[in-house]
């Protein structure tokens, strides 16, 4: 049987041909010759009794060319609840006829309707469904001997994993058909799989990897996997916790491995806030929708003083302590590893009735109800300061460039952007360095009140990712956040992502290793030779492990979960490389699949 692409006489229809078609398609009783190319199909007809998770990923890893193609077509749960009933009533009147001609028990049969019995409980109470499952393998091959020989192969590689496969003899064009992506089976050699053993024949999972302890179906695809033709998935919302920290030396790619990941966590609905430092998620930001907030631009406003909507009884005594904090910083400059130094005893208790006395002008009390009017300005404080003794009055002359000064651009007027949206970016980089910290502490603190806010509903997953943390860990407040975060987003389902280049900075410090422990999901690229000696210590790895983390490849890298680790290689199709390559010269022109280009 063959189906030929022949040029046309003239004035006949024209038919499109899909560029890489086949020239000729010879089906036999064995085999199909698809143009150059000798195909066979096996289709599975016996299966393990049990089966862990990625129980086909072996199939995957199979040296030669080989289409592994899964049809599932669901049961309807009364059709399944009838069969499986009928199963059941066939199984139990065996099970009589054999105790009454006084046969000892089939224990495969006992076991296979003890399986029918726990199927059809958790049927009935909605925790599974029935699927009729075909699989099929088409092998593919340069000439027909070889083509034996890998089928061979792939039967003995099923039966290792206990798995029957047989050729379709004469049905090869339809085997070749279903192994396609055209969602059509004329085979028809089923399986009834529950939604379990379905899930657990979810090829792309690495065997290297622990299995997650909790599914909530939103893994992320980050590459291919280095040890072998399979893919990498990782699903960080299943482990003990969310949190993440990626580390590498400058151009490794952890920016763009960053920068696809955040990507493809708001493909499954995940609330992302970002601290960026050097404007690299913008182009991202303005391609999905989000949010841009610019502290230090012109027109853009932060009021410390905003009370957020949903919160705790407390709120107002909490925003008039973080008060204290914020006139601190704010005094203090650019503070250290220790802070700025505290405020006089007499100035915070000026400071403490003045705040209160602004919100209590506007309005504002300890009622909730009051908390969605205007919030008092910097202004409004000082005026009320002007107004106490005379450490309130010399608090106020030295708030006051930030009031009317120079550096009153951020605190003047209400706040102009609020951080809403499934992405908000901070960037800061407008920043002037007199009001880097203060600039951000508004912007970690405006983050941990959403991520932290209570309400009625379900709360989302949200994700903190901090490039470049190693600006905020070597400061006292950034580092402060970063670990407070680290030990308490899991309880508000949220997860922290840090990048850092300076795994050496970041690892000698008690608050940078702190962040790195409680980060289930580690994922290192390549490292600076002066580094090379802290990782492996912090991370325990072999001698292999360090050598490749000091020749590897832009984009690939080494991910870590407790003992376990996987080797791979960052993947992006063009859309997605084009949002997260760093250089425009790049974004358009970089190979994803290659690992060229500015990551």
């Amino acid at each position: 049987m063959r189906f030929h692409n022949r040029r046309p006489r003239p004035g006949t229809e024209i038919r499109t041909v899909l560029p890489g078609s086949p020239d000729a398609v010879e089906a036999g009783g064995r085999s199909v010759r698809v143009g150059d190319d000798h195909v066979a199909t096996l289709v599975v007809t016996s299966y393990p009794s049990e089966v862990g998770a990625g129980w086909l990923e072996p199939l995957l890893a199979y040296p030669g060319r080989l289409d592994a193609a899964i049809h599932i077509d669901p049961i309807p749960p009364a059709v399944a609840a009838d069969r499986l009933r009928k199963q059941r009533a066939r199984m139990e009147s065996s099970r009589r006829v054999d105790a009454a001609r006084g046969r000892l028990d089939d224990p495969e049969l006992d076991a296979a309707a003890e399986d029918a019995a726990d199927l059809a409980t958790r049927l009935a109470r909605g925790a599974g469904r029935l699927f009729r499952v075909g699989l099929y393998l088409t092998v593919h091959a340069d000439t027909p001997d070889e083509l034996a020989e890998r089928v061979t192969e792939v039967c003995a590689l099923a039966a290792s994993l206990l798995l029957g496969a047989v050729p379709v003899t004469w049905r090869q064009l339809q085997g070749w058909i279903a192994s396609l992506p055209l969602a059509v089976d004329r085979i028809g050699l089923t399986r009834t799989f529950d939604t379990e053993a379905l899930a657990a024949s979810f090829p792309f999972a690495s065997p290297d990897l622990p299995v997650p302890t909790g599914d909530t179906g939103m893994g992320v695809f980050y590459g291919l996997n280095l040890a072998s033709p399979g893919v990498v998935v990782w699903d960080r919302w299943a482990q003990d916790n969310a949190n993440a920290v990626i580390l590498a030396r400058s151009g490794a790619g952890k920016s763009y491995l960053a920068k696809l990941d955040l990507l493809r966590n708001l493909y499954l609905g995940v609330e992302a806030f970002v601290i960026d430092p050097e404007d690299e998620y913008l182009p991202l930001a303005e391609a999905v929708g989000g949010t841009v907030i610019r502290p230090g631009a012109p027109g853009v406003r932060i009021n410390p003083f905003d009370l957020p909507t949903t919160g705790e009884p407390d709120t107002l005594i909490r925003r008039a302590l973080f008060a204290h904090t914020f006139v601190t910083v704010l005094l203090g400059g650019r503070s250290d590893a220790q802070g700025p130094p505290p405020l006089p005893d007499d100035q915070a208790t000026a400071l403490d009735s003045a705040v209160l006395a602004a919100y209590r002008a506007k309005g504002i009390t300890s009622d909730p109800r009051t908390w969605r009017r205007p919030a008092p300005l910097l202004a409004d404080v000082v005026a009320a300061l002007e107004k106490t003794d005379p450490a309130g009055k010399a608090l106020a002359a030295r708030l006051a460039p930030y009031v009317t000064g120079s550096f009153s651009q951020l605190f003047d007027r209400p706040t102009t952007t609020r951080p809403q949206g499934h992405l908000v970016v901070y960037a800061i980089k407008d920043l002037p360095d007199e009001l880097r910290g203060v600039g951000t502490l508004l912007t970690l603190d405006a983050i941990w009140h959403i991520v932290s806010a209570t309400g009625a509903g379900p709360r989302p997953r949200r994700l903190v990712l901090v490039d470049e943390a190693w600006l905020l860990l070597r400061a006292g407040l950034g580092a402060k956040f970063l670990l407070f975060l680290a030990k308490s987003a899991r309880k508000y389902g949220a997860g922290l992502t840090a990048v850092t280049q300076d795994a050496a900075d970041v690892l000698s410090t008690d608050v940078g290793r702190a962040v790195v422990s409680n980060a289930t999901t580690q994922i290192l690229l390549r490292q600076a030779p002066q580094a090379i000696d802290a990782v492996t210590r912090a991370f325990g790895l072999a001698q292999g492990e360090r050598a490749f983390l000091l020749s590897a490849g832009r984009g690939d890298a080494l991910l870590a979960c407790g003992s376990s680790r996987v080797a791979f290689h960052t993947l992006a199709s063009e859309t997605e490389h084009a949002l997260v390559a760093n250089s425009p010269a790049f974004a358009g022109a970089g190979r994803p699949d290659s690992g060229e280009g500015d990551r």
